[in-house]
Formats: structure tokens, C-alpha cells, sequence
């Protein structure tokens, strides 16, 4: 079923990946014209990058109704006495600024076309993961920019975000990972992009994030192994 929207032109950092590639070929099914950002696209923590990557976007689709900010690096286990600044930097770097960047480079064309942000985070933004510190602190930031760029932008652009538990995970670590959640199974990289487009056509909801994670924030097991 087409989302509720009436015009359909996305930006898609991180689109590359697994999980942005599945929301960039959910996006096109749906009727939209997408621009897939990935890392030859340049570094989106630099606010110079971020603004040309809009501008390229704004000059190819025409115009931008969705931004989805799925850019991010960092995601590996660092014992804390072992976490260096350069891996802060990496954590913080695509996910904290870049989503920062990308979104004020792409606000002014969003409030035109009365648009959406949707920021992809993680469940580790909401749970405390030793081997992840700079990880889970670099999401944690990424989940209140959703809250703090819906203040910021409305009423004329909406920013939420999903946040996936176990997705897109490698076939050796499933049955492990499945046990983490309270569905007994890991998701998919398309879970997250039907909440995405959902998201994009819920003009009613802003400032929110949608758990895609099968119960694992309810669970008490413990956080990834390293």
C-alpha cells in the first residue's frame, strides 16, 4: 500500500549499507525518487560535505520531502580501557554530526515541502553496552537530536526516528541474537524500512521513536557479545 504522502523525493545517507539499501528499495517500490548517499559520497560529519551532498540531492530530485539519516560508523566491541578518542571520534563522526549537518544543510528545503526526517538509530541508544561505549553514547545523541530537531523545525517539518534491535545480523549469530528478544527471532533490514515509510507518511507523529527490535529493550539479557 502507498504511505500517505503527496510528493516523493528522499535523501538516504548510509543508503549503501544493508539496512539503507533495503530502505532505499523500499522508498523506490513506494513511488519514490531517492538519492542513496554512501561513503564516496563524502564525510557527512564535515558540514562543508553535508551541504553539497543536499545541494547535489536538492539538484537531482528537484526538491526534498524525506531526509533519512542512516549514516554511521563505529559499531565495534572496545573494552572501555581500551576505547581511544580516534573511537570516539568514528562513533560520534556520521552519527551524531553528520545527522546534525545533513539535517540543518537540508531544513530550509524541508520546511518548503513541509518534509520529513527520519533518524535511524539503534537500540543501543537506550541501553548501556560496556563494550559499545562510544557507540551507545554516540546513538544516545542521535536520539535526542530526534527530539530536539522536531522542537526545532516544527510545525512544517516532522523528525522521528527507529530505533532496530537485531537486524540484518550474520546467519552464525541468529540463534543467539534471537534469544536476546521476546519474538525469539532476529528482523530483517526491511523491518526498518516499513517503519521508514511509515514514518514518512504518519503526519501526525514527530518527535518519537519507533522500536523495531522484537521485545529486546524489555528484555533483561545481557548486551551484544564482543
Amino acid at each position: 500500500m502507498r504511505s500517505a504522502v503527496t510528493r516523493s523525493r528522499a535523501l538516504v545517507t548510509g543508503g549503501t549499507g544493508r539496512v539503507g539499501s533495503a530502505i532505499v528499495s523500499r522508498l523506490e517500490a513506494e513511488g519514490w525518487s531517492v538519492k542513496a548517499a554512501g561513503r564516496t559520497d563524502g564525510d557527512v560529519a564535515e558540514p562543508g560535505r553535508a551541504r553539497g551532498l543536499v545541494e547535489r540531492a536538492v539538484e537531482e530530485l528537484g526538491g526534498l520531502d524525506l531526509l533519512v539519516n542512516g549514516a554511521g560508523e563505529g559499531f565495534a566491541p572496545i573494552p572501555v580501557e581500551e576505547l581511544a578518542e580516534a573511537d570516539w571520534d568514528a562513533a560520534f563522526g556520521a552519527t551524531a554530526k553528520g545527522s546534525f549537518f545533513v539535517t540543518q544543510a537540508a531544513a530550509p528545503h524541508l520546511r518548503e515541502a513541509h518534509g520529513c526526517v527520519v533518524m535511524v538509530e539503534d537500540v543501543a541508544a537506550y541501553q548501556p553496552w560496556p563494550s559499545f561505549a562510544a557507540h551507545c553514547a554516540a546513538k544516545a545523541a542521535q536520539a535526542m537530536l530526534t527530539r530536539v530537531l522536531a522542537r526545532a523545525l516544527a510545525p512544517e517539518v516532522r523528525v522521528c526516528g527507529v530505533a532496530p534491535g537485531p537486524v540484518a545480523v550474520e546467519p552464525e549469530q541468529e540463534k543467539r541474537r534471537a534469544a536476546e528478544t521476546l519474538l525469539g527471532r532476529v528482523g530483517s533490514a526491511e523491518d526498518v524500512a516499513a517503519a521508514v515509510v511509515y514514518l514518512a507518511g504518519a503526519s501526525f507523529v514527530t518527535g518519537t521513536t519507533l522500536v523495531v527490535d522484537g521485545g529486546r529493550l524489555l528484555q533483561s539479557t545481557p548486551p551484544p557479545a564482543p
